[in-house]
């Protein structure tokens, strides 16, 4: 029987660093723009009224895989992790399993790393200072990947003012409230988008926003006046519509599919970026199955470079 190794939240972060996510996350945006990594819709299982589960597969670089992830957003109050499951990686070529890893920190890396390729690509020349609104887990990995790509100092807002202070610290950053996040030349958010927390008066000439938090139907962090004011792009345009941040102003007649971008068509040079620096640019990231094989094929490499050590498993 096949020795699979298992590898946990710690092996997946030890293997790839911030700097090394946003380069794989920027691959897996331009090879899955030009066809050449497949990537299926997410489905969802809704497990009312807590959350629900999403299984989300993609094939690319010789792998395959399957991540079955959860979504329960008042796990947090239990002292439960919100995000949690498993990802299994393939070949794509015999179909044999090689590895199963941690899901959560892969979800974090690649989150974190979609915001940072996003503002490479999309914010303003001289854009520095970061306005972060949610500091939890998937918060955090975005302001550590803004940093690793150059980005900072910034501003850290969370309803929970020791997440920000701490996430502050470690960073060097200041904390402060919304609207301080919200004045920043690039603005993230990470919230579970149930209400609003940019709004329209809010923005300014030249800000770019990397908005993560809505990922399912009904959620939605930026007002639709807001979306009305920014160009708009988005990881992928089927999922960005129907569960992501887009999906509000598209259910009202105020976004159709010829207004927005998907960032590995810019990132290829397919398409127009931002057009000037007076321009307000959007980014719905809503998180592809592309960008967790960029990052789990990363791992499984340096699983096999004796790297990382997992326990391994007989199937």
């Amino acid at each position: 029987m096949a020795e699979i190794p298992v590898l946990d939240a710690n092996a997946v972060l030890e293997a790839v660093s911030p700097a090394e996510a946003i380069e794989r996350t920027r691959l897996a945006f331009e090879r899955h723009a030009v066809g050449e990594w497949a990537m299926p819709p997410k489905v969802y299982l809704d497990s009312p009224p807590n959350g629900d589960f999403r299984a989300m597969p993609a094939r690319g670089e010789g792998f395959a895989l399957l991540k079955w992830v959860t979504s329960f957003p008042h796990n947090s109050e239990r002292g439960l992790p919100v995000v949690t499951g498993a990802l299994l990686l393939s070949d794509a070529g015999t179909g044999e399993l090689r590895a199963i890893m941690d899901c959560a920190s892969i979800t974090s890396l690649r989150t974190g790393a979609a915001a940072a390729v996003s503002a490479q690509v999309l914010a303003a020349a001289g854009a520095r200072s970061v306005g972060l609104i949610g500091c939890g887990i998937n918060g955090a990995w975005a302001a550590r990947c803004l940093a690793a790509a150059g980005y900072g100092p910034g501003v850290c807002a969370d309803q929970l003012p020791e997440a920000a202070e701490r996430l502050a610290a470690e960073l060097a950053w200041g904390a402060g409230d919304r609207a301080e996040a919200a004045a920043q030349d690039v603005v993230v958010t990470v919230t579970p988008a149930q209400q609003p927390v940019i709004l329209a008066t809010d923005l300014r000439p030249g800000q770019h926003l990397a908005v993560l938090g809505a990922d399912a139907p009904g959620k939605a962090e930026a007002e639709l006046a807001a979306l009305e004011r920014c160009r708009l792009f988005c990881d992928e345009w089927e999922q960005a519509s129907t569960g992501g941040e887009l999906a509000a102003g598209v259910a009202a007649g105020v976004v159709g599919r010829d207004q927005v971008t998907q960032l590995g068509d810019v990132i290829g040079g397919r398409s127009e970026g931002r057009r000037s620096s007076e321009e307000i640019t959007l980014f719905d990231s809503t998180g592809l199955a592309i960008q967790d094989l960029a990052i789990a094929v990363s791992v499984y490499e340096a699983w096999q470079r004796d790297e990382v050590h997992g326990q391994s498993v007989s199937l």
